[in-house]
């Protein structure tokens, strides 16, 4: 390596590598933009609204399979031009922290918040016949919410709550904020009113109770809509199967310890678990879910697995199709060749 300090500061050392993810509005196929001109020097612990921190994640691995190939000519059938085949990217990585997005993008699927349930509720693998919920009052903001004069003690602190409208027999996408499911029809959700707050990323936990509100430990996500009602929830559930494609803007940085911060941008993601080959005739292997790393015996720490393929986004610049966005941000005084 070059003695001179300021080729030295040109080679990117980290230590950690964090992400970041925002939802894509799924009805236009309109990504959150990361622009490196305006976001790239944001501080790791405070990124920009509406990108939501998901901590550090390991064994971070990026590909890219887009093939080239040429266009040959002439008596010797030279190569004449060059082409790009079908584009293909892939990002795999491991979540060490578990919350409700990491599952969610961990499965892929519908990722559902387990109502609590009335004492007599039947069973189901979801979660049965919840508690009726609590109308949110007009007052409410993101922080708190003004339920009434003893209603609020339906919400204890330390309660997770889902914060959302009825669902109301509409199709489509549904979930305030983030689309959280696809409902082809009302019988498919069995017209389930409550059907919006199963599957609703708007949730938070109390942190304390007042005479008439509940205040929240973080904002909710998307608010509060008009017309949502509060249901408590007990856990969080995912399936492996499901008909639902979730698809996310992601935002990965390389913590930058010297020679600058490396941001790589993912306009559209949709979790695609890639089944090994085993190398065996062709044969295919599956996709491991989570990792068991020991700490000290008997004890051992659980995290998620997760891989996505990037789906393509035109970029307004130029309108050509582009999966991923890699950005340097030199460290000063760093030489630029």
């Amino acid at each position: 390596m070059s003695s001179s300090p300021l080729r030295a500061a040109m080679v990117p050392v980290t230590r950690q590598m964090r992400a970041y993810f925002a939802p894509v509005d799924r009805t236009t196929n309109i990504p959150t933009i990361f622009d490196p001109a305006i976001g790239g020097a944001f501080s790791l612990d405070s990124p920009p609204v509406p990108w939501m921190d998901l901590g550090w994640v390991e064994n971070f691995e990026r590909s890219y399979g887009t093939p080239a190939d040429v266009v040959r000519s002439g008596v010797r059938a030279l190569p004449a031009l060059q082409f790009r085949g079908p584009l293909e990217a892939r990002v795999e990585f491991v979540f060490r922290q578990w919350g409700k997005l990491q599952m969610a993008l961990a499965c892929g699927s519908e990722h559902m918040n387990v109502l609590a349930t009335v004492g007599s509720a039947t069973p189901a693998p979801s979660g049965g016949t919840p508690r009726p919920a609590v109308a949110v009052l007009p007052g409410s903001t993101a922080s708190e919410l003004v339920l009434g004069a003893g209603a609020a003690n339906s919400f204890p602190a330390g309660t997770l709550v889902a914060v959302d409208v009825d669902y109301q027999q509409q199709t489509g996408f549904v979930g305030s904020g983030i689309a959280a499911a696809y409902v082809s029809s009302p019988m498919a959700v069995r017209q389930d009113v409550n059907y919006v707050r199963r599957v609703t990323f708007n949730v938070a936990r109390v942190a304390e109770v007042t005479a008439t509100s509940a205040v929240l430990t973080q904002p909710l996500l998307a608010g509060v809509p008009v017309g949502a009602s509060a249901q408590a929830v007990v856990a969080f559930v995912d399936r492996e199967g499901g008909t639902f494609f979730q698809e996310w803007s992601a935002l990965f940085v390389a913590e930058e310890e010297s020679g600058g911060r490396v941001c790589f941008y993912y306009p559209r993601l949709s979790p695609n678990p890639r089944i090994a080959s085993t190398g065996t005739g062709g044969a295919r292997g599956p996709f491991v879910r989570e990792d068991f790393l020991p700490i000290a015996k008997p004890l051992m720490a659980v995290s998620l697995r997760a891989s996505f393929v990037a789906m393509p986004n035109i970029d307004s610049n130029d309108g050509q199709a582009a999966l991923c966005y890699r950005s340097y941000f030199p460290a000063a005084m760093a030489a630029v060749y």
